[in-house]
């Protein structure tokens, strides 16, 4: 069977599609020639004028280049699963070409373009032969185990055949596969290319950011033909094609340094980050040249037969084929015509680039490179993505296998259920991982073999994680007047690891063997087994997570602290009042008072509250409960801010609450007349902490602030935006600090125990990065409503509001994180602030934030005693008693590097390398940054593929089973706005997002990077399971069907245009989808099952998550659709992120690279 196979020839990686600025324009990076109607035209990049285009069939979207199918594959795994053996798309060979459309004019504003196929069938790539194998629409069910039939009439429909049953067969069927000659088309008018060229290294360490180059096949270089290769026991991606290999600039990748991330020491065989090999991000993709006679295909026989766990191939993308591109962002950088580059030959020597390439553009864009150019070649076969790993696979294969039993804690080392799964903990001995989890669950011996293997040694931290209901939190200890029993050598706090020796007279301290006497009140016999007999009747002998008391020993100043206080400190300043914010924030106040955190049986909360309002000036409040009226004083001096009055500011709330509703009555009615603009920030903040420090007291300030704070004053701001920054090396700054103020204040504040949760209500750029240091610093928390609206964003704006009141914290806290011989922590993320090396200080730490450690090693460490970590945090609770938390977790070692990936934790591994990348672009441009997360995931895998995979064939891209989500989460990280910003991302939104990032726990950046997408139309009214999610690509989406898209920051619901109207009136209350109103930030409450079942699964989802989420409704086609499709990460993003394929396919030939 000789077939010529066509690729999806979409927009190259990295591309930004044309004619999206913000959301104004609808066409979906198309472009319409004016005066035709919209239908004729494919999208941009589309198919060349002269090819026949037949209308797909069914469930086919051609903009991806394959159809929808149902269960995906699990792939490339070290179990081996049983996979369809399904071969992928076949398609048949464009006509001959034509000249390249020149643009057409430009989509007038609002007017909505989509072709013939309507919007989500957009065209894009190559045209589609009249000739075409159909595939299954997508209603109809995929089985896996099956097989399409070898094709005979292509025009035909082709169901699915039965298996194959052997290797043999299948090799047979693959092995007359060959690929024709092809050589480039033009790029399209007015996208010219430059000539391939490089730029030197500037240093010895760094790599230049000049763009790397592909190379095409020479004449007598073809591509081999490809080899599927069937039953490997490690699942694998099998690719005999050879990607086109990047000419580099500079020296090899092995040979070239990079300055060590802080945080990763690379591998001594390899340290340096290739420049990125992505096509550029800017203009026309470019196929591969590919010329002359095949390489015979070396096809894999003999291989057992009862194991069919083969993927269909991994070809080189044509979008990997083109030029290389500086990292997925930004435009090419400028062409150094005189400079050559190398260029890598297909033996893997280096030459020397002389002059332009042919099939390059000439340096200047704009001018069309014609010449000597064949027609259009059918290009290599495009790889399915049912047969990649699927996240949604593998979430719901741990919900059947791992969430009806309960997970016990009781065994080393033992990795948790994903944390997509329900799941029951039972504590016995190790910390739950509500609190802890870890990158791996079982780490290497030695430092040699933690670098080969590059994967971080990390633990993502909760202290104070919220349990279910049917988990019990933990149980309080209280060792009276001498304290909780500690070592007294490293001060570690007796754990279930302690062993007790001498009959129980001393115990051996599991983290430094210091030997330690047992006080005489705690002493205890043991039994035959060495364990003491009260063991089970102590929880810090026999369970991970418990509390102690402390004792006055642990407080400042060797006095206990007196409960903490709240300050809330409203903007009365001219926007604030006029979008009637003020009034809402004083109405909710009155209520918001009662729900206070109390401790356990407390009958009331102990916890005061203070009122300041601002603007320029500040106004403090006298709420004492012996007045009749509430007293306002100003302080106008903001250069030296003081507290005018000590008593009657901290009041509690039952005893002045006559004067407290009085004081929030009169506040909107006070300001309603304000010509104030400017605000000042920084006073504010030290207004709060002065009179927490005056009060003797931790506390938290709740500022809910509008605009930049241009007014003279301590911290006054300029407006420093400038997105022209943005793919440069200044573009760090627009991360950082505009001035080291606010540094200053934060440390001030985390010294008093003052905590700050800023509420920002922007409508224009209000520098996130700086007036964010506080709250950062001090363990606060940002909310940010820009252009906020009382009836689309009040429900949002007061639910925040209510959960960041009412949610458990713990003020004035420490943190230490000890570990057992052979390894330390050496570095921490999160919001906090550390004055040394090992204790994180909090001035307030809250339920929802995590503080990330990495661990290195400092020693060897032994597969018999394993690792251990404990965390202690001390803190004040919200009745000002001072507690300590302690977490204990042992982990395995192992002298295996197959040990270590297959205890991998993908999850917790994606959570920490985002939160490494979101800090290192503080300090590095963001190509670095995702260049060094790109080498360091291809080390992972290579490391991997080189020691534990089986030998096979280098074309085929085996992952660890734990791992295999690795590459498609990879890329979400590295399409996220903070890395790589859309048009429409503001300089605040990323700043915003950066530190949001930081303190997420593994649940939410799971659900961040990779929404969870659900049909709601298959939605069971009667039943409490929620159907089963989708994946994230716009090729899932059907026309007749609603879905529920949701990240942790809003929920969308999608409407197609085709959905039933008994559907949209259950669900909206209106009688067809043109009545839909995308404004609505709530569902309507209708008396019927369906709406009752959809608010439910809304309200469950927002439960779940630590912010009240924003609902936007999204009808298919209308401009809001530009925001959901930036959400559906497996697809090429606006902003030029690659698709979950083509970054599989890129991956892979990094991971070969350093293979080779």
């Amino acid at each position: 069977m000789s077939v010529n196979q066509q690729a999806h020839t979409g927009l190259p990686y990295g591309q930004p599609q044309p004619g999206y600025q913000g959301y104004q324009q609808s066409g979906y990076g198309v472009q319409q020639m004016s005066g035709v109607h919209h239908s004729q035209y494919g999208a941009y990049n589309g198919p060349l004028p002269g090819y026949q285009q037949p209308a797909p069939p069914q469930g086919y979207f051609s903009s991806l280049g394959f159809p929808l199918k149902g269960s995906p594959v699990s792939l490339n795994s070290d179990t081996p699963t049983l996979a369809p053996n399904f071969i992928g798309t076949l398609r048949a060979p464009p006509m001959s070409g034509a000249p390249p459309p020149t643009s057409g004019a430009p989509v007038p504003a609002g007017q909505p373009v989509y072709s013939q196929f309507g919007q989500g069938d957009v065209q894009n790539g190559v045209a589609t032969s009249a000739v075409q194998m159909q595939r299954p629409s997508a209603s109809q069910p995929f089985i896996p185990g099956t097989a399409p039939t070898p094709i005979s009439q292509p025009a035909t429909f082709q169901q699915y055949g039965p298996p194959l049953t052997s290797a043999q067969q299948l090799t047979n069927h693959m092995a007359g596969m060959q690929i024709g000659s092809s050589t480039s088309a033009p790029p399209p008018a007015g996208l010219g290319y430059g000539p391939p060229t490089s730029v030197p290294p500037a240093s010895g360490n760094f790599t230049a950011t000049g763009s790397g180059l592909y190379t095409s096949y020479s004449s007598s270089q073809g591509p081999p033909t490809v080899t599927m290769t069937h039953g490997l026991p490690p699942t694998s991606l099998s690719e005999g094609l050879s990607l086109a290999q990047p000419a580099f600039p500079g020296p090899p990748l092995s040979a070239q340094r990079l300055p060590q991330a802080p945080g990763f020491v690379p591998p001594p065989c390899s340290t340096g980050i290739g420049p990125s090999s992505y096509p550029p991000t800017t203009g026309a993709p470019r196929p591969s040249t590919m010329q002359g006679s095949q390489l015979p295909g070396q096809a894999l026989t003999g291989l057992p037969t009862s194991q069919p766990n083969h993927v269909s191939s991994l070809p080189p993308h044509p979008s990997m084929s083109g030029p290389a591109m500086t990292g997925l962002q930004g435009p090419p950088p400028p062409t150094h015509p005189s400079q050559s580059g190398y260029q890598m030959q297909q033996n893997g020597s280096f030459g020397q680039v002389r002059g332009p390439q042919p099939n390059y553009g000439s340096a200047y864009p704009g001018t069309p490179n014609y010449g000597s150019q064949p027609a259009p070649p059918p290009l290599p076969k495009r790889l399915d993505p049912d047969s990649i790993p699927s996240p949604i696979q593998v979430i719901e294969d741990d919900r059947n296998n791992r969430g009806s039993e309960p997970f016990i804690t009781g065994v080393r080392g033992q990795v948790p259920p994903l944390v997509t799964t329900n799941f029951l903990v039972k504590d016995q001995g190790n910390a739950s991982p509500r609190y802890i989890r870890c990158t791996s669950y079982n780490i290497p011996c030695t430092s040699d073999m933690a670098k080969q293997s590059q994967v971080p040694l990390a633990a993502v931290i909760k202290p104070l994680a919220t349990l279910p209901t049917d988990e019990a939190p933990p149980y309080l200890v209280d060792h009276g007047e001498p304290g909780p029993i500690r070592c007294n050598r490293c001060k570690a706090y007796m754990c279930p690891f302690m062993q007790f020796i001498e009959g129980g007279r001393r115990f051996q301290c599991c983290f430094c063997s210091c030997v330690t006497e047992v006080p005489p009140h705690y002493f205890q016999h043991l039994d035959h087994t060495g364990k003491r007999v009260d063991f089970y009747d102590r929880p810090e002998l026999s369970l991970g997570s418990y509390e102690f008391l402390a004792t006055v020993s642990y407080c400042k100043n060797n006095k206990f602290p007196n409960p903490p206080a709240f300050i809330f400190m409203i903007d009365v300043s001219y926007n604030a009042v006029k979008s009637g914010l003020v009034r809402l924030i004083c109405e909710e106040l009155k209520s918001l008072l009662d729900y206070l955190p109390r401790e356990g049986n407390m009958e009331e909360s102990a916890i005061r509250v203070g009122f300041v309002t601002y603007n320029k000036v500040l106004h403090f409040y006298n709420v004492k409960s012996s007045l009749a009226q509430p007293q306002m004083m100003v302080v106008s001096d903001v250069t030296d801010m003081f507290v005018p009055l000590l008593d009657g500011f901290l009041v509690n709330v039952n005893e002045s609450r006559t004067v407290i509703v009085s004081l929030l009555d009169q506040i909107p009615e006070m300001f309603a007349d304000t010509r104030e603009t400017e605000t000042v920030f920084a006073p504010v903040i030290q207004a709060g902490m002065e009179a927490l420090k005056a009060a003797e007291c931790a506390g938290k300030l709740f500022i809910f602030h509008t605009s930049l704070p241009i007014a003279e004053a301590p911290g006054k701001l300029k407006n420093r935006d400038d997105r022209k920054l943005i793919n440069t090396d200044k573009e760090k700054t627009l991360f950082q600090p505009q001035t080291s103020f606010y540094s200053n204040l934060a440390k001030d504040c985390v010294a008093q125990g003052c905590c700050v949760d800023l509420f920002l209500f922007p409508n224009q750029y209000l520098d996130v990065a700086t007036l964010g240091v506080v709250p950062y610093q001090t363990g606060g928390t940002i909310y940010k409503y820009a252009y906020f609206q009382l009836e689309t964003d009040q429900e949002r704006f007061l639910n925040d509001l209510r959960k960041d009141v009412q949610k458990e914290v713990g003020f004035d806290a420490v943190m230490r994180v000890r570990t057992s011989t052979g390894i330390r922590a050496t570095d921490f993320f999160g919001a906090f602030y550390m004055s040394n090396t090992t204790d994180v200080e909090l001035a307030g730490l809250d339920c929802d934030k995590t503080i990330t450690v990495e661990f290195r090693h400092d020693d060897k460490l032994s597969e018999d005693s394993g690792a251990l970590l404990q965390c202690a945090l001390l803190y004040t609770n919200c009745a000002g008693q001072r507690r300590l938390r302690i977490h204990n977790l042992s982990l395995n070692c192992c002298t295996q590097l197959a040990d270590l990936y297959r205890n991998c934790e993908t999850d917790t591994l994606i959570n920490f390398l985002a939160k490494f990348a979101y800090r290192g672009v503080l300090n590095n441009p963001v190509k670095t940054v995702r260049d060094t997360l790109i080498n360091q995931c291809a080390q992972i895998l290579a490391c991997y593929r080189k020691n534990c995979a089986s030998p096979s064939s280098a074309g085929q891209l085996i992952l660890p089973e734990c791992m295999k989500l690795l590459p498609v989460y990879l890329n979400c990280v590295l399409k996220s706005d903070v890395l790589q910003p859309g048009a429409e991302v503001t300089t605040d939104d990323r700043a915003y997002i950066r530190q949001l990032v930081s303190s997420m726990d593994v649940a939410e950046t799971n659900v961040f990077f990779y929404p969870r997408l659900l049909p709601l139309t298959k939605v069971d009214v009667d039943s409490d399971t929620l159907p089963a999610a989708i994946r994230n690509s716009e090729e899932r989406l059907s026309k007749g069907d609603m879905y529920l898209l949701e990240n942790g920051l809003n929920i969308f619901v999608w409407v197609g245009v085709n959905v039933q109207q008994g559907l949209i009136q259950s669900l909206f209350g209106v009688s067809s989808f043109n009545h839909i109103s995308s404004t609505l930030s709530t569902l309507p409450v209708l008396e019927n099952p369906f709406s009752k079942r959809v608010r439910s699964i809304i309200d469950m989802f927002q439960a779940q998550r630590s912010r009240y989420m924003k609902l936007i409704i999204v009808k298919q086609e209308d401009k809001l659709e530009m925001l959901f499709k930036h959400f559906l990460v497996e697809d090429k993003s606006m902003s030029g992120g690659a698709s979950y394929v083509d970054f599989l396919c890129h991956m892979h030939k990094e991971i070969r690279q350093l293979l080779s």
